[in-house]
C-alpha cells in the first residue's frame, strides 16, 4: 500500500495541516484496519482513497480515534497526491464519493479547488462552562448537534487562547470553532479549531470548519469571496467562495513531505 504525508493548505513544509494518505488501488481494507493505521500515523486525519474502478473513487477520513464525516485538508491532500503521482491527469477533475456526498476537486495552476457543502449553526445562549474553559466573553455563540461556533472581539486574544481541556470535556459538545474579524488586511477572518471529542485538542488548519465560517462571515461582511487564516502554531490559508445551491468552493495548496510503502505482510 502506498502511503504519503502531505502538508495541506500551505506551500511550505511543516506549515498547514498534515494528513496521511493511503491509496488502495486494488481492494478495500477493513474499517478496523483503517482505524489502526490512522492511530499509528497520528495525523489529525488520514485519508483512505479506494480507486474502486474508473468511475468510482471512494474517500474516507479517520482521526486517530474515529471516522469522521467530512474533512477538508485530507481531501486536499488526497487530490494533490492523485495528480502528483499520475493516478489522474492534472487537467482532469476528481470526483470523490464520501459520507458527505460527492466532493469534486480541480487543479487550477497550483491551486486545488474543492466543492464542499455550506454548513450552519443556530444562535444560542452562551455556555458559561465553555466561556470559562476558553477564558472568553463571546459576541456570538451558535451551535448545531456537532459543534459550537464562537465569535470573539479581539484577534490577539484568539492567538493567545489556551483552553482548559478538562473543563471542555464537561461541555455538551466536543468541537469548537473560535473566530474573529481579521486585524490583517490580507485576510477577512481568523479562526482556531479545537476538537477533543475526536482526539484532536487543536487542529492546525480545518477545511470543514470553513464550511461554517465562510457562510457566517459572508453574511456579516456581505462578501461572496473571502480569505480565512487559521491562527494555529502551524497556520494555514484558505480561499473561500460561496456558490449557488448551498455549495462552497474551498481552495488551497499542498506539498508532499514523504512517501513510502506499507508492508502489507505485517498487517
Amino acid at each position: 500500500m502506498n502511503v504519503y504525508h502531505v502538508d495541506a493548505f500551505t506551500d511550505c513544509l511543516f506549515k498547514g495541516n498534515s494528513a496521511g494518505i493511503c491509496i488502495l488501488d486494488k481492494d478495500d481494507i477493513k474499517d478496523e484496519l483503517k482505524k489502526q493505521i490512522a492511530a499509528e500515523l497520528k495525523h489529525s486525519e488520514t485519508a483512505f482513497v479506494w480507486l474502486k474502478n474508473e468511475n468510482e473513487t471512494i474517500l474516507r477520513w479517520f482521526t486517530p480515534k474515529k471516522e469522521v464525516d467530512l474533512c477538508g485538508h485530507a481531501t486536499l491532500a488526497a487530490a494533490h497526491i492523485l495528480w502528483e503521482k499520475n493516478y489522474f491527469n492534472k487537467n482532469e477533475m476528481i470526483n470523490f464519493i464520501t459520507k458527505s456526498g460527492n466532493i469534486s476537486a480541480l487543479l487550477i495552476d497550483d491551486m486545488i479547488e474543492m466543492d464542499f457543502p455550506q454548513l450552519f449553526v443556530n444562535e444560542c445562549v452562551e455556555n458559561e462552562l465553555l466561556n470559562k474553559a476558553f477564558g472568553i466573553k463571546p459576541i456570538y455563540t451558535g451551535k448545531n448537534n456537532k459543534r459550537y461556533l464562537i465569535e470573539i472581539e479581539d484577534a490577539n486574544q484568539l492567538r493567545q487562547l489556551d483552553p482548559d481541556f478538562e473543563l471542555l470535556k464537561k461541555v455538551d459538545l466536543g468541537a469548537f470553532m473560535i473566530t474573529c474579524k481579521s486585524d490583517k488586511s490580507e485576510y477577512d477572518f481568523l479562526s482556531r479549531f479545537f476538537a477533543p471529542y475526536v482526539g484532536i485538542l487543536e487542529d492546525p488548519v480545518t477545511g470543514s470548519a470553513h464550511c461554517y465560517l465562510a457562510p457566517y462571515w459572508s453574511n456579516k461582511l456581505n462578501k461572496k469571496k473571502l480569505i480565512g487564516f487559521q491562527e494555529s502554531s502551524r497556520t494555514g490559508l484558505l480561499k473561500c467562495e460561496l456558490r449557488e445551491k448551498g455549495r462552497l468552493k474551498l481552495s488551497g495548496k499542498a506539498i508532499t513531505f514523504y512517501e513510502g510503502i506499507m508492508n502489507e505482510k505485517n498487517i
